[in-house]
């Protein structure tokens, strides 16, 4: 079973547990990193993405996410702060539910908590597999671990039919590689068959 909109609530049983739209403009952060948690976080409209910034400034990207697609979730059976920045890409239409509010409807609807249950062990697996690509010093194998972890998100299963809807900058920054590095190692991965490239687009 793929992760697909993971976690993906119905909007109208959010909005009548008291959750609310809130918009968002380009570049407009939604929360900082060290802000308290407080939210359940739903995209109905948009794209973002989740970061962190080393102490030279250098980005790097965890995610990036968008419609019908959750965030920061995780974070709400913790008592911690935020360890990243959630920022819009695009302008952006969020539903936002309290925290408390989030955990009376998991009381209330054992089956959301049980499909939570299954999206974050999913998360964390497919994350640990991109950690370990990560580790490796060859480019294709990072880039394969990130590919893999992206398409996992989503229902289609078929060869070179997933679109990377990222730049090159964008995939750098979350492979921890130079923009030139991921360029060629993209062009490699097409050479061997991994990938299609059609009108700059990558497809997995």
């Amino acid at each position: 079973m793929k992760t697909t909109s993971c976690m993906n609530v119905d909007e109208s049983l959010l909005y009548s547990l008291g959750a609310e739209l809130k918009t968002f403009k380009k570049g407009e952060m939604v929360f900082r990193e060290r802000d308290q948690v407080l939210y359940y976080f739903q995209i109905v409209e948009g794209k973002m993405k989740l970061n962190t910034y080393n102490e030279e400034g250098k980005e790097f990207i965890h995610n990036i996410l968008g419609k019908k697609q959750s965030f920061g979730d995780s974070l709400l059976f913790l008592d911690k702060q935020y360890p990243m920045n959630a920022i819009c890409l695009s302008p952006t239409e969020i539903i936002r539910l309290p925290k408390n509010n989030f955990m009376k409807m998991l009381e209330k609807y054992p089956h959301i908590s049980m499909e939570m249950n299954h999206c974050l062990s999913q998360r964390l697996y497919y994350k640990l597999v991109m950690i370990q690509n990560m580790a490796s010093l060859n480019p294709s194998v990072r880039l394969k671990g990130l590919l893999d972890y992206l398409r996992s998100f989503h229902d289609d299963d078929c060869e070179h039919c997933f679109p990377v809807e990222l730049t090159r900058q964008q995939i750098a920054n979350l492979v921890g590689l130079r923009v030139e590095t991921v360029i060629r190692a993209l062009k490699k991965m097409e050479q061997e068959g991994k990938i299609k490239i059609e009108n700059r687009k990558i497809l997995y």
